[in-house]
């Protein structure tokens, strides 16, 4: 076969003499995988390596198929009537007593020469042993039977009856016999005769045979090394190749025993997963305590214990990854340069969005409320060199931590914009700390440098205490002193920028369907749900079906961040899209799909999930619950119902109230979400005894009127800020005032005095503040306490008094006591009730 001709698995495996399960392995570890079936395909690459790899193997078979043992077989000839045979056949058999019956022929051959020939002398002939067709390959070259005389032997006349002679009626023509089926042999050839086994011409056939023999012992005991290695490496592989199938062995048991499931699946589900019947497993749940019935859907904890009973290992997989199929890895050549995207990250009031003011020359600020940003804002702005950067500008308040770290995840370089004049603040760390994690290129811009207090270096130096060294310290951080009022040093910050742009080498491919991360999502009462997303791969499309978390909907509006209208949008562009039937969670990843009802399969599927997970959150009351209410006495809950413009401020302020609960106020939240506050809101927190707050929102006429109605608080916040603290207020008012004791004054007992009618008299004097009349005190005698009550009588002089101050004598009578000794010290205390602060 030449080497441009299709090679197959099964022919290669006959070529070089090995098995094709060893062919299939050896091509595994050399990097060729192919199918174990005889027809499979043999590229000329892998039959090179199969040539180099199981040479030796080849050389063996060659080496068996030139060895012969014997002569080759020859056709034999009829042979010709000879009147010398015909007329020793002829002769009968004598009588003989020299040899029995039973003589095997074994012992007639080995005669070492042949019988003299007498007239009772008979010649023995041996019929030709029938041929057995043996394979070529093997070796096996039989020479075909002679008709030859090996000896004679004399009869005794009672044998005579049994060896019969045979006759042949015409000496001129061959003898006829019946030959079996299964003979193979043919006559011999004319003119060939006979000889005996003990003639000379018969030594040179046998001398040949061990001749050949002996050559051959000869030539394996040379290849005996060659065939030990051979051997050897041929245990070698057998070995491994064993290995191998145990490992697949193992790993395959592994396989089946490990459950890949989502949480909540439901009880038949799982017993199918396990190929098990239900009733087994609601029986095993009977005996775990736990009975559940077919359709319910188990939380994680519970599909845990029940795998675990059967054997199975169960690990969770995500839902929203697993409902997408895995996408082919973009080819070098269909990817593009694109804009990298920045995070402008920092403390509050440290100019992040001044600084994006300057550079969309636009006047941000003066449209939010309380001059701080509350959501995450994206923008696509262009440089003075023409170059584009997609812009995110985050909260630097506490309670937007989440959506400083949204920020950090999705962006590419990450400036931190610190007050030259104000320094490293909480935040400021919290932001770098976010950036650090998710492995982002710094930029520190040093903002506010035209104010008289400002100090670079002094903030450098803050950063120098965090093992943060910029560039002018000798450090790999880049750094710029820069004023957003006025423009300062901003064209030499982005500059800086772009050059850790440039040495990530950002690209992506546009040519496929838009991919990337959902950045906020509103509702609008005239547009429905806007949402705002940044493609991070793909192009977006108006019209295409977009699947965002649990929601999904087909494009109607794509707009930029000034409210333009666009119809497609590439790589690294925020976009905000008008289309969608709900408001997916900040963070959530977005995907279009092709067809609109792949999308609404996997919705529902998603949608199922986030019910089961927000009917398992919700706590109920337990024993333990209730143990620990009655142990902390005045316990108490605060449920909020929180509703807000987008929905990275409701999540951060939903996380920053939780906060505020106390052992013994606990803050619900019993429904958050985006829009303005409905009737159903109004009507839910009647319900739940909750309170509404709006954030950035508004209530509708009905819902105002319905919260009048049933009497419900409705607070409307523009600030966050504003809203914890008069959440935190509120709070501090449910707690119950603690008590502090407060000692009033000290008196000594110099002299006791025994009156009748009156009882024991303490003649006292006030060492330190006073004491009054019906005040609490305390006895005590060589510091220990020894009473506790109140003064009965306080006297000074012979007067009743009210109160008696530091410095003067007293007498003083204790209600219910009267072993007041010398020396005794009276302490006066009250208890006030001081409020509690969180």
């Amino acid at each position: 076969m030449s080497e441009a001709k299709t090679r197959r698995l099964g022919q290669v495996a006959r070529q070089l003499n090995v098995g094709t399960t060893t062919i299939v392995t050896h091509l595994a570890s050399q990097g060729f995988h192919i199918e174990s079936a005889p027809n499979a395909k043999i590229t000329s690459e892998q039959y090179s390596v199969l040539a180099e790899a199981f040479a030796d193997a080849a050389i063996a078979k060659e080496e068996a198929m030139e060895l012969v043992i014997g002569k080759s077989y020859e056709e034999p000839t009829i042979a010709q009537p000879d009147p010398e045979i015909d007329a020793i056949t002829s002769t009968p058999y004598p009588p003989t007593d020299d040899v029995q019956p039973n003589t095997s022929p074994d012992s007639i051959t080995s005669t070492a020469e042949p019988l003299p020939t007498t007239a009772t002398d008979t010649p023995l002939l041996l019929t030709p042993t029938p041929q057995i067709d043996k394979p070529q390959s093997l070796g096996y070259n039989p020479k075909p039977p002679e008709l030859t005389i090996v000896g004679k032997v004399t009869l005794s006349p009672a044998d005579s009856k049994r060896y019969r002679p045979v006759a042949s009626s015409d000496t001129n023509q061959p003898r006829k016999r019946r030959l079996r089926k299964r003979m193979l042999n043919k006559p011999q050839a004319k003119n060939q005769t006979p000889h005996a086994a003990g003639s000379p011409t018969a030594t040179p056939a046998v001398k040949n045979i061990q001749e050949q023999i002996k050559s051959t012992l000869a030539k394996l005991e040379e290849d005996k090394k060659g065939t030990a290695s051979r051997a050897r490496y041929r245990k070698e592989k057998k070995s491994m190749l064993a290995e191998v199938r145990e490992e697949k062995r193992i790993e395959a048991q592994q396989a089946a025993k490990t459950l890949e499931v989502t949480e909540f699946v439901s009880a038949n589900d799982l017993a199918s997963l396990m190929n098990v019947s239900i009733n087994e497993v609601l029986s095993t749940c009977m005996t775990l305590g736990m009975t559940i019935s077919i359709n319910q859907r188990l939380d994680a904890e519970a599909i845990t214990v029940i795998t675990d009973e059967f054997g199975y290992q169960v690990t969770f997989k995500d839902i929203q990854n697993e409902t997408l199929a895995e996408e082919e890895p973009d080819s070098p050549a269909d990817l593009a340069t694109r804009a990298p995207i920045v995070t402008i990250m920092g403390h509050v009031d440290h100019g992040k969005t001044s600084l994006i003011d300057y550079i969309r020359n636009t006047q941000i600020t003066e449209g939010e409320a309380g001059g701080i940003t509350q959501h995450i804002g994206a923008y696509d702005v262009v440089t003075q060199h023409g170059k584009r950067i997609a812009v995110l500008d985050t909260p630097g308040h506490e309670a937007f931590t989440a959506m400083r770290a949204r920020g950090a995840k999705l962006t590419d370089v990450a400036i931190i914009v610190i007050a030259a004049d104000d320094g490293v603040r909480p935040q400021t760390k919290e932001a770098i700390n976010h950036a650090q994690l998710a492995s982002v290129p710094l930029v520190f811009a040093f903002n506010k440098i035209d104010k008289p207090e400002a100090n670079p270096e002094k903030v450098k130096e803050e950063l120098a205490h965090m093992n943060i060294l910029v560039e002018d310290w000798g450090g790999k951080y880049q750094s710029q002193a820069i004023a957003a009022k006025t423009g300062q040093g901003i064209d030499a910050l982005l500059e800086k920028v772009l050059f850790e742009a440039d040495l990530l080498e950002l690209k992506a491919n546009p040519h496929k369907r838009a991919q990337g991360t959902v950045i906020e999502a509103t509702l609008d009462q005239g547009r429905g749900y806007v949402t705002t997303l940044m493609v991070q791969t793909g192009t977006l499309r108006q019209g295409d079906v977009v699947l965002a978390g649990a929601y999904y909907g087909k494009v109607k509006a794509m707009l930029n961040h000034q409210g333009k209208l666009l119809t497609v949008a590439g790589p690294s562009v925020p976009v905000q899209i008008l289309g969608l039937d709900g408001a997916p969670q900040a963070g959530d990843s977005f995907v279009v799909l092709q067809a609109e009802k792949e999308a609404r399969a996997i919705v529902a599927q998603r949608q199922q999930i986030l019910r089961e997970q927000s009917f398992r959150t919700k706590k109920h009351i337990t024993l333990e619950e209730i143990g620990r209410r009655l142990a902390v006495g005045n316990f108490k809950e605060l449920n909020i119902i929180l509703k807000g413009d987008v929905d990275g401020s409701v999540e951060a302020m939903a996380d920053s109230l939780i906060k505020l609960s106390t052992p013994e106020i606990q803050v619900n939240i019993v429904q958050k979400g985006v829009g303005g506050i409905s009737e159903s809101d109004v009507l839910l927190a009647a319900a739940t005894d909750a309170i509404v707050i709006g954030f950035q929102v508004r209530p509708s006429v009905n819902a105002r009127k319905l919260a009048e109605k049933e009497d419900i608080e409705i607070r409307l916040y523009s600030v966050i800020y504003d809203a914890i603290n008069h959440v935190k207020d509120a709070m501090q008012g449910m707690l119950a005032p603690s008590v502090e004791e407060v000692i009033t004054g000290n008196a000594a007992v110099r002299e006791v005095f025994k009156i009748s009618k009156v009882g024991t008299v303490a003649g006292c004097y006030i060492t330190q503040g006073w004491l009054k009349k019906n005040s609490q005190i305390r006895l005590i005698r060589d510091g220990i306490v020894v009473h506790t009550g109140v003064i009965k009588q306080l006297k000074q002089f012979k007067q009743e008094v009210v109160q008696v101050k530091m410095g003067v004598e007293c007498g003083i009578s204790l209600g219910n006591f009267k072993d007041i000794r010398v020396e005794d010290v009276i302490e006066g205390f009250e208890e006030k009730k001081v409020e509690r602060k969180l």
